[in-house]
């Protein structure tokens, strides 16, 4: 599985500095009017996470570029795309964590939104980061026909179809027994959802063929169920401090997981499988496909 990723470490912190720039920028700032909601959104969205799904997008769309477009106006739709997920993401933290929901205390290492703000402010920046993530894609300044196509992604993989679909799955399937296709089917949707609609967010950004959007389908699929398998193994081997977030928590609120469901050693297994699977994808991509491929060794690589 050798390719081309020696830069990866590089490209990942430079992408990763380059997102929260632009997401610094993009956000409303706290001297606009209503400014404690500003200030929660900025909270939620800014300073943490490992903008994975911004990282895919970049990553994606470089592995798909197609040279006719101008190179500022797919850089600027790239970036707007990839604000628009990691917004989508910042409103699902929030809204999971309330007390409604999972009811945590902490999420990458600092106080939860409600907790820091109050609980009617998580709601509504919640509420607010979610459109906005549609109006980035609305600017962007490519093909309107992509625009529609990245706008209809986004929001089935958000919705009932999709993200708030799985997490509805999980809410209801606490304490009972789940089959490994019914696991697998809620994680699809609640976390995979949206990991696979940002890699193909930069293919359509990047004006990629039909071929290459497949290649993109078929990483994409097994990157999203690699990463809720290393989130479940996590979660038992792993302390509250690597996590940044409280560990065992699975296993505390009897949710069912890989781990539960699988046993270690087999989650383990899958994993690897997986992990063949996202690199053999992007073979026909060629050296084109290295930053991705790099990511996929990345999601994998939290397992160790």
């Amino acid at each position: 599985m050798g390719h081309n990723s020696i830069d990866f470490p590089a490209w990942l912190d430079d992408r990763v500095q380059h997102i929260e720039s632009v997401l610094d920028q993009l956000l409303p700032p706290v001297t606009e009017a209503p400014a404690s909601l500003h200030e929660a959104m900025r909270y939620a969205v800014l300073g943490g996470g490992k903008r994975v799904r911004a990282a895919l997008v970049y990553a994606a769309g470089e592995a798909t570029l197609q040279t006719s477009a101008p190179a500022s106006a797919q850089e600027i739709g790239l970036d707007h795309a990839a604000a628009a997920v990691e917004l989508i993401h910042a409103y699902s933290l929030i809204h999971d964590d309330l007390p409604c929901m999972d009811d945590d205390t902490l999420r990458r290492g600092r106080p939860t939104v409600h907790v820091r703000f109050n609980e009617a402010t998580a709601m509504l920046a919640g509420d607010a980061l979610q459109p906005l993530a549609f109006e980035l894609l609305g600017l962007m300044p490519i093909a309107p026909a992509l625009t529609v196509q990245a706008t209809q992604l986004l929001a089935r993989s958000a919705g009932s179809m999709g993200m708030v679909g799985g997490q509805a799955i999980d809410c209801e399937s606490v304490g009972l027994e789940l089959s490994a296709e019914q696991l697998q089917q809620m994680h699809s949707m609640k976390t995979g959802a949206m990991l696979e609609a940002s890699v193909l967010l930069g293919g359509i950004v990047a004006g990629a063929g039909s071929s290459a959007r497949q290649c993109l389908e078929r990483y994409a699929s097994a990157i999203g169920l690699a990463f809720q398998v290393v989130d479940d193994i996590l979660d038992v081997t792993a302390d509250t401090v690597t996590l940044g977030k409280t560990a065992g928590k699975d296993a505390a609120g009897n949710k069912p997981t890989y781990v539960s469901i699988l046993g270690l050693d087999s989650s383990r297994e899958l994993l690897h499988s997986l992990h063949a699977q996202a690199h053999e994808a992007l073979l026909p991509l060629g050296p084109a496909g290295a930053q991705l491929a790099g990511i996929a060794d990345y999601v994998v690589g939290r397992d160790r």
